[in-house]
């Protein structure tokens, strides 16, 4: 079968063609030899979850909001114990710097009892809230009661620490002074949890 003169040029310019381009086109098809094959060697990518981290740097105290929190996937190896189902709308108990995750630990509730089981995690009303404002999560207090009739104080508690620092809520506009977590050696618990009923709750940094 006689093949039109055409057809005959057309041939012979994409042979030329493919010719003076054999070394490209054989460099692309061993990079994708070697992404197939990095493939097959690396398999499939390891499990992740989306672990809570901040998004600027927030102190204790701080109420969790929308913009203070996104979701990240962390590889799951990775990722910290203590993860619960949600911040938002949840207080820290101490300070957290952007990037870092937010667990149960950092959060006031039951779990900030567990991570200090040496220590009775007791919330505590002080009476006047300028104190409150002048101490940070980490402080070493001591405590005292002061009679408010006979003006007479006892120690209740030496070396307490300071938890958390819960920001005013709206049940407190019927409320004296701020609440404070604290941290209580268990001999002195009851003392001081029995003075805040009757007594006058005075601060000092510890010695």
């Amino acid at each position: 079968m006689h093949t039109p003169p055409v057809v005959r040029r057309k041939a012979r310019a994409l042979r030329r063609l493919v010719l003076a381009r054999r070394r490209p086109l054989a460099a692309l098809l061993v990079a994708f030899a070697v992404l197939i094959g990095l493939r097959a060697t690396l398999g499939p990518a390891p499990p992740t979850v989306q672990v809570p981290v901040a998004t600027h740097n927030l102190a204790a105290g701080a109420r969790l909001a929308d913009e203070d929190v996104s979701m990240v996937a962390w590889p799951a190896a990775l990722a910290p114990v203590g993860l619960g189902s949600s911040t938002l709308d949840q207080v820290l108990a101490s300070p957290v710097r952007r990037g870092e995750a937010i667990t149960d630990v950092r959060l006031v509730g039951s779990e900030l009892a567990r991570a200090h089981p040496e220590l009775t995690v007791m919330p505590l009303r002080l009476p006047d809230p300028a104190v409150v404002e002048i101490l940070e999560v980490g402080d070493r207090i001591d405590l005292s009661a002061v009679d408010p009739e006979t003006g007479a104080a006892d120690e209740l508690a030496t070396d307490v620490l300071v938890l958390a620092i819960p920001p005013p809520g709206a049940g407190d506009s019927n409320l004296t002074g701020r609440l404070v977590v604290a941290g209580i050696a268990p001999a002195s618990a009851d003392a001081v949890a029995g003075a805040t009923l009757r007594e006058f709750i005075t601060v000092t940094y510890a010695r």
